[in-house]
């Protein structure tokens, strides 16, 4: 199964023509959009339907508003595609489980606070995943936001979030996939998961290849 994962395009998609490898399984790690209405997340549902991917898999960030704000409409605009908001699918023999949310900065879309409100979302991770996609890292596993320094960001410099970390390291998964970081894109391996950032830092960089 060749998994092709990419994250915060930024509704810059287009500027991933001819970039798009081929595999078996397209997944996109969250921030498909900017403001994240319904007409920018129509356009982003329209090109992911375009790719010849035979399974295509979402799973929100902090810049889809409407996935929260309105998840019956967001779901009915991307039909036919694989959506995972806090649920496990079977996905081309894989199983796997998404998740959207982050810490808490500014007043984004799917944050919460860090402690027992991002726990208890990372409680519901079951183990003997094959792929977990959250939208976030988990902390100290390629988060460094230092990048950010002198532009909006005061956040802490490694912005991954310590549950999920904990969370990660009891269940195991095989393939543990997010973005959120922008510039951090890479593949490490620790503890028998391997870990793939695979934000493409609003299109500047290409999907991340994968082979399971």
């Amino acid at each position: 199964m060749r998994l092709v994962l990419l994250a915060d395009t930024h509704t810059f998609q287009a500027d991933l023509a001819g970039k798009i490898p081929d595999g078996d399984l397209l997944v996109h790690a969250g921030d498909l959009g900017r403001a994240g209405d319904a007409e920018e997340l129509a356009e982003v549902a329209a090109w992911l339907r375009s790719q010849p991917h035979r399974h295509k898999l979402v799973v929100p960030g902090n810049h889809d508003a409407l996935f929260e704000d309105d998840p019956t409409r967001a779901r009915e605009i991307f039909d036919g595609l694989v959506v995972l908001i806090d649920e496990e699918a079977t996905v081309g023999g894989l199983r796997v489980y998404g998740s959207p949310w982050t810490p808490r900065y500014h007043s984004w879309s799917f944050m919460k606070e860090r402690g027992a409100p991002l726990a208890a979302v990372w409680a519901k991770i079951p183990a003997g995943l094959d792929l977990l996609i959250t939208h976030g890292p988990p902390k100290g596993v390629l988060d460094d936001a230092s990048s950010y320094r002198g532009g909006t960001w005061a956040g802490p410099e490694l912005a991954g979030c310590e549950d999920l970390a904990r969370r990660v390291e009891l269940t195991r998964p095989r393939v543990h996939a997010f973005g959120h970081i922008h510039g951090r894109q890479g593949v490490v391996e620790k503890n028998g998961t391997r870990f793939v950032n695979c934000t493409t830092s609003e299109c500047e960089h290409a999907p991340v290849v994968l082979d399971l």
